[in-house]
């Protein structure tokens, strides 16, 4: 099975032991792609939901993957700590609102739906479990927002019920659902919204990428030997 992997930052992408070493065999739209290892193809697709949904649509249609798996770093909206891993259950976009019109907060049009699902949770988190890590499983908010404490963190919160905030993970769901290929989705909590000095806690994660680099490489290599 073909796998591509999507990290947003090359930061998330370089946390992959042996990454730095790693040279491009092709570029696409400003992307570049590596072979991570045998069958999985890497990349780190950028920041905000237009540049990761760019990115999705490339594997999905120019290499052919049978699965994408996203992993990169993520606010949190409860007291994980710092560097806990998060299997997605689904994705939400939480700055899509067309309630003006008569539509639920969050639907996309389209798809018409507001909830994103992603392949199996509940096994991936058994696959991390086999490789020595524990993950929790919770909903996932996207938008291109860098989420900090202040009233619309509040209406995410209450609204859609994340444990984390990020800005691609929704639109690679969305790319996948329409290209009918199965998406994975592990994040690892960089820094907490309600805290003070969250900022300067996002800045410091290199705990929550030494933690997500040592893991995600493994666990894409798990999931090939899957039957989707």
């Amino acid at each position: 099975m073909k796998i591509g992997l999507q990290f947003a930052m090359p930061a998330e992408f370089h946390a992959l032991p042996g990454a730095k070493e790693l040279k491009a065999f092709e570029t696409v739209s400003g992307v570049p792609f590596y072979e991570a290892a045998p069958g999985i193809i890497a990349c780190a697709g950028g920041v905000s939901k237009v540049n990761a949904a760019m990115a999705a649509e490339i594997l999905c249609l120019k290499y052919g993957v049978d699965m994408i798996v996203n992993a990169g770093v993520a606010g949190c909206l409860t007291e994980l700590p710092t560097g806990s891993l998060v299997v997605a259950e689904d994705f939400v976009q939480h700055d899509v609102d067309t309630s003006a019109i008569g539509d639920p907060v969050g639907l996309v049009s389209t798809v018409n739906r507001v909830s994103f699902p992603t392949w199996k949770p509940e096994r991936c988190v058994e696959l991390l479990a086999a490789l020595g890590r524990k993950a929790a499983l919770g909903r996932v908010a996207t938008g291109d927002w860098f989420a900090v404490r202040s009233d619309r963190a509040i209406f995410i919160r209450d609204t859609f019920h994340p444990l984390l905030t990020e800005m691609e993970g929704g639109a690679i769901a969305q790319v996948c659902l329409r290209n009918n290929v199965p998406f994975v989705a592990v994040k690892s909590v960089s820094d907490h919204l309600f805290r003070e000095g969250q900022t300067e806690e996002f800045f410091d994660f290199a705990h929550a990428m030494e933690d997500l680099g040592a893991v995600v490489l493994p666990l894409a290599q798990a999931l090939q030997k899957e039957t989707l």
